[in-house]
C-alpha cells in the first residue's frame, strides 16, 4: 500500500494571488504540517519563507514536480483567529495574502539560517528581563483617585459586562487633560483580573509609546508587556512578537504594526488617538491600523474602546447614530478651565514689529508682536512655552535675488530645505524630504552665478535662532525628527522638557500629540494656514484636531477654578471655521458643520473611495495608463450613478525619486459596489502585469482602500 503524499499549499511575500504547492516530510522536519506554520522554500533559484494555508493530499500538478519544505519555524502556527484578519485584510485591502501576512513577521523569524539560535536568544532575554527589575514608573492613578467625571466614564465601561459580554466599540470622547487614560487602564485592570488575557493598546506615534510605557508600568508591574513599534530593534521586536503569539504577554503595546499581531487570548482593545492618521499604513498594504482593531474585535465578539479628544469624523457619527457606545468626559482631570484661545491676524500692521520697538530684533521678526509680548509674560511666571511650526529644517527654499533660482530638488517635484549645521551632517545642506537626496549648499546661483544667495520662509531651526536672539537668556529646546535623530533620542528630549530643564520649546507636530506636560503656560502655533487651504478634502478636519491636541498641553496641571494656560494661533484667515470653532472649544460643533459640508459634497463618511496609484518613468505614461483603465470600466458597464471614475490627474508631489505619479479615484455610495469594481480591476490589471508592473507600458500600479490624503 503506498502511502499519500502531503502536500501543503505556501504563500510567500510577493504581489501574486496565488499560493504554491510543496510537499512536506514528515520525518525530516519532525511533525505533520498545520495551518499557520512558517517555513522555509526552495523559491525560484533561491529560497524563500512562507506560511502554509492549507494541507491536503493532492495536486493540481504532477505530484513528481513538486519541491519539498525545507525547513520548519521553531514556532507554533499561527491561531485561526489571527488568519482570519489576515484573509479579511488581503481581501478588503485588495492585496495578496502572502505579502500582507508575511511583512508582518518579525525579521528575527524569517532568517531561517538562524532558526537553531532562537531557543538560546529566548532564553538570555528571560535572564536579562528578570536582571532588570527597576523599571521607570510614573502617573498611577487608582480607581478611588478618579475624579466623579472619569468614575461615571468607569462604572459605564464595567456597567453589565457579564451581561454585555461580545463585541462592544466604545467611543470615549474627553477635554485634553480629561483624564482618558487613567480610566482606560482602569479598565483594562478589571480585564487582566483572568491571568490568560491579553489586552491590545495602539497609540499612533513611537514616541508617545514610551511615555504610556511608563504608566503602564506603573498600574501592572506584575504583567508582562510587549513593545511592538519600528523604533525597537530587530531581536528585541522579535522577541516581543513572540511573546505575544503564545500568549505569554498580557498587555501588547505598539504602534499600527502591532494590530496585525497574533494574540490567541485578546480580550480587549484600546485604540488611543483614534483620529490620527498615523494608523493609516502609506506603503505596501495601505490598511488602517483602527479599522483593521474594529474588525478583529468584532470578529473576537471583544470590546474596542476609541479614545479621543477629537475623533474623527466617522467615529463620532458612529456614536451620535447609536452605532457606538458613547461615553463622554467633558472636564479637565483637576478641574482647570480649558485654555484661553487668541487669533493672531498676520495680515494687521498692529500686530508686527516695527523698527524702533522696544524689544525688537534686529531683522524683521518670525515672531508677531502680539506672540513676543505673550511669551516675555510666560517667561516672567517661570512658565514653559510650545510653540509649534509644522516644517522642520532652516528654511524650505534657497533662492536667488537675481534670477529667481530656486533649490527644486533633481528628483522630485518639490524644493530642497535648508538646514544647519549639525542637524544631518557637519555642515550645512540641502536635503529634499520626499526622496533623502542630501546635497551641498552652492557657493553661487548654479543658473546665473550670483553669490547672493537668501532663504525663503522659516523652519524650526530659523525659528529657534530667532527666539535665541530675542530672549538670549532663556533656554530653548529644539524637538523635531533631526533632533531626536541623535543619540539620546525623542524620549530624552521629551524628558528635559518634564523636567523643567527648558524655557521654550520649538518643534513640529511631534510635540503636540499625547504627551502631559505638567508646567506649559503657553502654546503657540505659526502659520497655520499652511495646513489649511489644500487639495485635500480633510484638511480642515486634521487642522482642528491639531489645535485641539496643541492647545490641549497647556495649562494641564491646573487644578479646580485655576486658568487653563493661552494658546496664540497665528492667521491670515481668522473668520474660518477651523478658528471659530476653536474660540469656542465646541468640536462636536465643528464635527456637526463638517458632516453637513461631507453630506452636501457626498464625500466620505457619506460615500466610499479608492485611490489607483500608477508611477512611470513619465507622467504621460502613468496618465494613460490610468486613462486605458478607465476605458476598459467603462466598455464593461462598470460606470454607473452608483460608482463614479473620476479623470486620472497628477498626485500632489508629483516626482518623487526620478518616478512620475498619478491617481484615479474611484468612488461609490455602496460599500459592496465599490469592492467588488476593486477586485475586478485588480483581476483585470494582474492579466497584463508581473507583479504590479505592467508587462506592456512597464507602468507600477496599487489599490488603496479608504485613502485618507488624495
Amino acid at each position: 500500500m503506498t502511502l499519500k503524499p502531503i502536500v501543503v499549499q505556501v504563500v510567500i511575500d510577493k504581489p501574486l494571488a496565488q499560493g504554491f504547492d510543496y510537499l512536506w516530510d514528515a520525518e525530516k522536519l519532525g511533525k505533520l504540517p498545520e495551518i499557520g506554520n512558517i517555513v522555509e522554500l526552495p523559491f525560484a533559484r533561491s529560497k524563500a519563507i512562507g506560511l502554509v494555508i492549507k494541507v491536503s493530499d493532492h495536486s493540481d500538478y504532477e505530484i513528481e514536480k513538486l519541491k519539498f519544505v525545507d525547513r520548519l519555524a521553531p514556532l507554533p502556527p499561527l491561531d485561526p483567529a489571527s488568519l482570519r484578519l489576515m484573509n479579511f485584510a488581503s481581501q478588503y485591502y485588495v492585496h495578496a495574502l502572502g505579502e500582507t501576512i508575511l511583512p508582518t513577521i518579525p525579521q528575527m523569524w524569517k532568517k531561517a539560517d538562524e532558526w537553531e539560535k532562537i531557543p538560546q536568544k529566548l532564553e538570555s532575554a528571560e535572564k536579562k528581563k528578570k536582571k532588570s527589575i527597576n523599571v521607570a514608573v510614573e502617573g498611577l492613578i487608582t480607581e478611588d483617585q478618579l475624579n466623579p467625571n472619569q468614575k461615571n466614564a468607569l462604572e459605564a465601561l464595567l456597567a453589565d459586562e457579564e451581561v454585555k459580554k461580545g463585541f462592544r466599540a466604545i467611543l470615549l470622547q474627553g477635554q485634553t487633560g480629561s483624564g482618558k487614560t487613567a480610566v482606560f487602564l482602569n479598565w483594562i485592570a478589571s480585564i487582566l483580573k483572568d491571568e490568560s488575557a491579553q489586552v491590545l493598546l495602539l497609540v499612533p506615534e513611537i514616541n508617545l509609546t514610551p511615555q504610556l510605557e511608563r504608566r503602564v508600568r506603573a498600574y501592572f508591574p506584575e504583567k508582562r508587556m510587549a513593545v511592538l513599534h519600528s523604533g525597537v530593534s530587530e531581536k528585541k521586536r522579535g522577541i516581543a512578537w513572540y511573546e505575544a503569539m503564545i500568549g505569554k504577554a498580557q498587555i501588547i503595546l505598539g504602534t499600527r504594526l502591532a494590530a496585525l499581531t497574533p494574540m490567541p487570548n485578546l480580550r480587549a482593545i484600546v485604540v488611543d488617538e483614534e483620529h490620527d492618521s498615523s494608523y493609516k499604513q502609506q506603503d505596501g498594504i495601505r490598511y488602517s491600523a483602527r479599522d483593521l482593531a474594529i474588525w478583529r474585535a468584532h470578529d473576537l465578539k471583544v470590546p474596542i474602546l476609541l479614545a479621543s479628544a477629537t475623533p474623527s469624523l466617522e467615529t463620532w457619527m458612529a456614536a451620535q447614530s447609536g452605532r457606538y457606545e458613547y461615553i463622554r468626559l467633558d472636564q479637565r482631570a483637576q478641574g482647570a478651565a480649558l485654555p484661553s484661545v487668541h487669533l493672531i491676524n498676520t495680515r494687521d500692521p498692529q500686530n508686527q514689529f516695527s523698527p524702533g520697538d522696544q524689544g525688537a530684533p534686529k531683522q524683521k521678526s518670525l515672531i508677531t508682536k502680539t506672540l513676543a509680548k505673550a511669551i516675555s509674560k510666560s517667561l516672567e511666571a517661570k512658565q514653559q512655552s510650545l510653540i509649534l511650526i509644522n516644517r522642520r529644517g532652516y528654511a524650505p527654499v534657497l533662492s536667488c535675488s537675481a534670477c529667481n533660482w530656486l533649490s527644486k530638488c533633481t528628483q522630485c517635484s518639490t524644493y530642497t530645505v535648508m538646514h544647519k549645521a549639525g542637524a544631518l551632517g557637519r555642515r550645512s545642506v540641502l536635503s529634499c524630504h520626499h526622496c533623502g537626496l542630501v546635497k551641498p549648499i552652492p557657493q553661487f546661483c548654479p543658473d546665473c552665478g550670483n553669490a547672493d544667495l537668501k532663504t525663503l520662509g522659516h523652519g524650526t531651526q530659523k525659528l529657534e535662532d530667532a527666539i535665541e536672539e530675542m530672549w538670549p537668556q532663556a533656554r530653548v529646546l529644539r524637538v523635531d525628527t533631526d533632533s531626536s535623530r541623535k543619540s539620546k533620542g525623542a524620549e530624552a528630549l521629551f524628558q528635559e522638557i518634564h523636567d523643567g530643564n527648558v524655557d521654550i520649546v520649538v518643534g513640529t507636530q511631534m510635540i503636540a500629540k499625547g504627551h502631559d506636560y505638567q508646567n506649559i503656560g503657553l502654546v503657540a502655533v505659526l502659520d497655520a494656514d499652511s495646513r489649511l487651504y489644500s487639495a485635500d478634502f480633510r484638511a480642515a478636519e486634521r487642522l482642528f484636531a491639531q489645535l485641539v491636541q496643541v492647545a490641549g498641553r497647556a495649562g494641564r496641571s491646573g487644578t479646580s477654578g485655576e486658568k487653563g494656560g493661552d494658546i496664540y494661533i497665528e492667521t491670515q484667515y481668522p473668520e474660518s471655521p477651523v478658528f471659530q470653532y476653536l474660540l469656542r472649544h465646541d468640536v462636536d460643533g465643528f464635527l456637526a458643520f463638517t458632516a453637513s459640508e461631507r453630506e452636501e459634497a457626498k464625500l466620505p463618511p457619506y460615500s466610499y473611495q479608492a485611490l489607483i496609484h500608477a508611477e512611470a518613468k513619465s507622467l504621460e505614461k502613468a496618465i494613460q495608463f490610468l486613462s486605458e483603465l478607465k476605458a476598459r470600466m467603462n466598455i464593461r458597464g462598470m460606470i454607473t450613478k452608483e460608482l463614479k471614475v473620476y479623470d486620472p490627474v497628477p498626485k500632489p508631489v508629483m516626482r518623487v525619486a526620478g518616478s512620475e505619479r498619478a491617481q484615479l479615484v474611484i468612488e461609490s455610495v455602496s460599500r459592496k459596489a465599490l469592492q467588488e469594481a476593486l477586485e475586478i480591476v485588480d483581476q483585470e490589471l494582474r492579466q497584463d502585469s508581473q507583479g504590479r508592473i505592467s508587462k506592456t507600458s512597464r507602468v507600477r500600479w496599487l489599490i488603496e482602500r479608504d485613502p485618507v490624503a488624495i
